[in-house]
């Protein structure tokens, strides 16, 4: 399975415009905690739509290798690589009326985090408890990126999730939302620092 993977992505590489979708994340790039609390997920597992798996896809911005860029209109998020490329993920973004945009950097990663509603949150979706232990019932899931402007913690995040069929939508409260594998293979490439762009509601990488 491996080596098929990889045969598709050589020859997407080799194929210029055309995409390769990436192997799922392989039992290296998981922790044995991800292994257990991924085998028995609270949830069903969704059917990802193709055009919204992970693939590596020819990216013409002027962003630096390792950012991270967000298409909120077409609910994708890039991590920019060198040469011309990205690895491009679908991901569940915020309502319109919620969706934060702007430029931040990855102020603190987290594994299996757990998870503290804003006030806000409570306010518009509770009563949930003051803090929700981290695992797969979580929203947050198996990962989080926090984002910060200066020393600021914004608030938005980078995550996994606990509802993966809602992948390719707008209705989160804000926060940016991956599947838990395509989460993990994001933090296993991305350094504390970088700066990821969140493009506004009317404009397309």
């Amino acid at each position: 399975m491996i080596r098929r993977g990889l045969a598709l992505l050589l020859v997407g590489l080799l194929g210029g415009c055309m995409q390769a979708t990436l192997a799922p994340s392989s039992n290296a790039s998981l922790t044995p905690r991800d292994r257990q609390l991924l085998a028995h997920t609270p949830y069903a597992q969704a059917s990802i739509p193709e055009t919204y798996r992970r693939h590596i896809v020819d990216y013409t911005r002027k962003e630096q290798p390792g950012t991270i860029l967000v298409d909120t209109n077409a609910r994708y998020l890039y991590y920019v690589l060198p040469g011309g490329k990205a690895i491009r993920y679908g991901v569940t973004v915020g309502e319109e009326a919620l969706a934060w945009y702007g430029v931040a950097t990855v102020g603190r990663m987290a594994e299996w985090p757990d998870w503290i509603p804003t006030a806000e949150i409570q306010a518009r979706l509770g009563p949930y408890p003051k803090r929700v232990a981290g695992g797969p019932a979580n929203p947050l899931g198996a990962r989080a990126l926090y984002l910060y402007e200066g020393n600021k913690d914004t608030l938005y995040r980078i995550h996994g999730t606990n509802q993966p069929e809602y992948i390719g939508q707008a209705i989160s409260s804000g926060c940016i939302r991956m599947t838990n594998e395509d989460v993990i293979d994001l933090v296993n490439r991305v350094k504390l620092g970088a700066i990821v762009v969140v493009l506004p509601p009317g404009r397309s990488a």
